[in-house]
């Protein structure tokens, strides 16, 4: 199914309502009309990512004599595993004015120029650990991964640059450089200035190497 949607109706529940498979109601007693998901994330309730990794991919690539390279890596990252492009994620085309606020934000700046993000990922079912027939798959996970890995090395034999931090890989040994790019000295800053004794912690957030992977121990 291919739509062209106003995306001002993207959260109105009486527009989406019409579109047959796009939304489900919360079935709960009582619940609001207005109570509504994707249709398409119900099976993320429970799943258990096996890898997920991305790429901004510059707006170089769409012109002629690079459109061919493009389609070459991307050929043979499919080879390995999928990857889709979220054109929406970019920034490339946008106005003057857009991308001038942008510069100010904490994402890598390579969105700035990107048409769109490659992103290759696959996930399991809904998996409960101690549950019997519903143990993680480990060797399906372990698998998958591999394979997104080498469908991504492919992709990123273009001039792919970084990566988006809320659909990136866990395991990124780059991060500061994937995740922000350039702006990361500047972020480490604020985080110094807001919050010197490391209160607030995440996986792979900035100033996170200053501390031990759990979060609970600072490093020398």
């Amino acid at each position: 199914m291919i739509m062209a949607v106003p995306a001002r109706n993207f959260w109105d529940p009486a527009f989406l309502t019409q579109l047959p498979g796009l939304v489900i109601a919360d079935d709960r007693p009582g619940a609001p009309k207005a109570n509504l998901f994707w249709a398409g994330n119900l099976g993320e309730a429970g799943q258990v990512l096996h890898g997920y990794q991305s790429a901004w991919l510059p707006s170089s690539l769409l012109q002629p004599g690079q459109q061919g390279h493009l389609a070459d890596a991307l050929f043979a990252a499919t080879r390995h595993w999928g990857i889709s492009l979220h054109f929406n994620k970019g920034l490339a085309g946008a106005s003057v004015e857009a991308i001038e606020a942008a510069h100010d934000m904490a994402t890598n700046p390579a969105v700035l120029d990107a048409f769109a993000l490659a992103i290759s990922g696959a996930e399991g079912p809904p998996t409960y650990p101690g549950i019997p027939g519903h143990e993680p798959d480990v060797p399906t996970a372990r698998r998958h991964a591999a394979a997104i890995d080498n469908a991504m090395t492919e992709a990123r034999k273009l001039p792919a640059v970084g990566s988006y931090v809320s659909e990136s890989d866990f395991f990124d040994e780059a991060w500061r450089e994937s995740f922000w790019g350039a702006n990361y000295a500047r972020l480490l800053a604020v985080k110094d200035k807001y919050d010197p004794g490391g209160l607030f912690f995440v996986h792979h957030g900035v100033g996170s190497e200053r501390w031990s992977a759990d979060g609970f121990t600072r490093g020398t």
